[in-house]
């Protein structure tokens, strides 16, 4: 298994796991929704965006293209979550999860197009 694969995969569990959450509006992401100023709704839109990055991400593994342009739109939802953490005064440790993402998001983007070429 390559690298990029790997975390393509890591990136699917997250996205799934997180997503599904948000559309599923478990009490811990109405908490979280509520915290940082979104509704349910729009919380719940965000668990969808995420669902379908992580569906482009598997879909990367046939197509290299889309897979990049998942993660790139990953990485934008993952840009705007820490903006919320820190426009909120969030500490260190709650937008630490975003950050980690974002990194491994931008990981993949330059290993699998290291690959296109």
């Amino acid at each position: 298994m390559t690298a990029t694969a790997v975390l393509a995969a890591l990136l699917v569990l997250a996205f799934v796991v997180l997503g599904s959450a948000k559309v599923a509006a478990v009490p811990a992401m109405r908490v979280r929704a509520e915290h940082v100023g979104f509704t349910v709704g729009a919380y719940r839109r965000i668990g969808v965006l995420e669902l379908l990055g992580a569906a482009g991400l598997l879909v990367g593994v046939a197509l290299p293209a889309v897979g990049i342009l998942a993660a790139l739109g990953l990485l934008a939802l993952l840009s705007g979550a820490v903006a919320t953490h820190l426009r909120n005064g969030d500490r260190r440790a709650e937008m630490t999860p975003a950050a980690v993402l974002a990194v491994v998001c931008l990981a993949y983007v330059v290993l699998a197009a290291g690959q296109l070429s």
